[in-house]
């Protein structure tokens, strides 16, 4: 496509239409120069670590059909006769340009956001497409999950050139409906622009990455861009109702107008009249549309069950079947290193992995969990912090342990470039005062070991923190390692190898 064509599909003016530069065809689209080839539109962004205009000169070298910049780029009178689209936002830019680049699209989009359940919320709305019928996916920390495969991404927002590359490669092979994690990061740097998003979820909110957003107010301004932007004018939001930031999340949408459906035991499209856990599951009455029905859902957990109510409310928002949508519930599987039932030792004692990294979501896996634990049994809880990340978020971790659980072991997480023992003793901090008997192991597979050893029948062991990763961080910048580790995989290695209960 011609770069002026381009422009015009996007909906950009293109002061260059009688330029040379306006009939360059433009092959595709970088952020990093060392992937720029001819034809190639570059974008030059200031970064954290990197300043992508210091390259605008090798991108261009490199023969960049053009560059997208900010408009006060350091050093752009330099590079007058070349081809630049600036702007306030070039972010935003550089996104609304790929997005009408890179096409087809899968013809549903929808999008969640929130501090936790995004992962399982995104995967549990693919379950229930690919039961319906649908050539589904999901995009987010797992990678790209279809019904026959998985690719790893590495991030739960990839940058917007591989995110939409993914999908028109989903949509030429015949996928049809996409659920894709919003996170703050990808929301705040116009890294899931461009494509019609039908609907938009909003699970929950608390602490998090205020390392980056500083403020909760920024957080979740950061988050609502979802309904501010994202969702096209006439689509649907999606509000998990029961969270206190619910109402002003309802607000934002309202604002927006879209369309409004709540859903929780304050919903009133999709409404949770009774929860009722059972031993491998919990049994869900829900009304909707004046009708109600009984789901056995089988996942543990008041969060799992949000979780697989928002992505019904997702199913249902974008055209979904009501029956089909509550019979397919009952099939639906646990998403990996949420709540997953790892291991059972020897003793009897389940052993179940979690993502759970700040205070609410460990209090959310204890929740679960404790109405599963034997009358005279104990919940276990390992579980760490992790380096270079918010640090206030260190000590209510360690509080909501010591709160919850009968015992608590502090480990390391992902120290990154910190130094181990100073984020346990944070972890540690917050556990003082507490009744539960707390350890300290620096070493997390010996952890994990000592838990599994203490655990009993009628115990429940909690692996918290690192979920689905399969390694383990350590040092930062070019000293940065990534030893292996699965904390399922070890949970299953030290309860026997052929130990397959999960």
């Amino acid at each position: 496509m011609k770069l002026s064509a381009l422009c015009a599909a996007a909906g950009i003016a293109f002061e260059g239409a009688d330029t040379e530069g306006a009939g360059v065809e433009v092959t595709g689209f970088a952020i990093d120069h060392r992937k720029v080839a001819p034809g190639t539109v570059f974008g030059a962004f200031r970064g954290a670590r990197f300043n992508g205009e210091d390259f605008i000169g090798a991108a261009l070298q490199a023969g960049a059909a053009a560059v997208v910049c900010a408009e006060d780029a350091a050093g752009i009178e330099a590079f007058g006769d070349a081809t630049l689209l600036t702007g306030p936002e070039p972010r935003r830019l550089f996104a609304q340009l790929a997005g009408a680049f890179f096409q087809p699209v899968p013809a549903t989009l929808v999008a969640v956001t929130g501090t936790n359940g995004k992962t399982s919320t995104v995967e549990l709305t693919r379950q229930l497409w690919r039961m319906a019928g649908e050539r589904a996916a999901s995009i987010g920390t797992l990678g790209i999950t279809t019904s026959d495969e998985t690719v790893s991404t590495g991030l739960t927002t990839p940058d917007v050139v591989t995110f939409l590359a993914n999908l028109t490669g989903l949509a030429r092979e015949g996928v049809s409906h996409v659920a894709y994690e919003a996170s703050s990061h990808g929301l705040s740097q116009f890294r899931s622009e461009g494509p019609r998003v039908a609907a938009g979820a909003f699970t929950n909110l608390s602490r998090d990455h205020l390392d980056y957003h500083e403020t909760m107010e920024a957080y979740f301004d950061a988050k609502m861009r979802l309904f501010d932007e994202v969702v096209v004018d006439e689509g649907t939001a999606v509000v998990w109702a029961d969270d206190p930031w619910s109402d002003k999340a309802i607000a934002r949408a309202q604002a927006r107008g879209l369309r409004l459906f709540t859903v929780g035991t304050k919903g009133e499209a999709l409404r949770l009249e009774r929860r009722t856990p059972g031993t491998l599951g919990q049994q869900l009455e829900v009304e909707y549309e004046g009708r109600m029905h009984k789901v056995e859902l089988p996942l543990i957990g008041a969060y799992q069950a949000a979780n697989a109510l928002v992505a019904a409310g997702l199913v249902l928002a974008t055209g979904g079947d009501a029956a089909r949508v509550f019979d397919a519930m009952k099939r639906l599987v646990t998403v990996r290193g949420r709540l997953e039932r790892a291991a059972i030792t020897g003793a009897g004692a389940p052993v179940y992995v979690d993502y759970a990294h700040t205070p609410d979501a460990l209090e959310a896996a204890i929740a679960a969990l404790r109405p599963h634990v034997a009358q005279a049994g104990r919940l276990i809880v390992v579980f760490g912090a992790g380096g270079d990340r918010d640090t206030g978020k260190r000590a209510q971790m360690g509080r909501v342990a010591a709160e919850g659980a009968e015992v608590v072991i502090v480990t390391d997480d992902n120290p990154r470039g910190e130094e181990p023992g100073a984020i346990r003793a944070m972890v540690l901090e917050g556990c003082a005062g507490a009744n539960a008997q707390v350890r300290e192991i620096g070493d997390r597979r010996t952890a994990i070991g000592a838990a599994l050893q203490e655990a009993r029948g009628g115990d429940i062991v909690l692996v918290a923190g690192k979920g689905h990763e399969q390694g383990q961080i350590i040092g930062s910048g070019e000293g940065t390692v990534v030893l292996p580790f699965d904390d399922v995989t070890v949970s299953r290695e030290m309860t026997g190898a052929n130990n397959q209960e999960h």
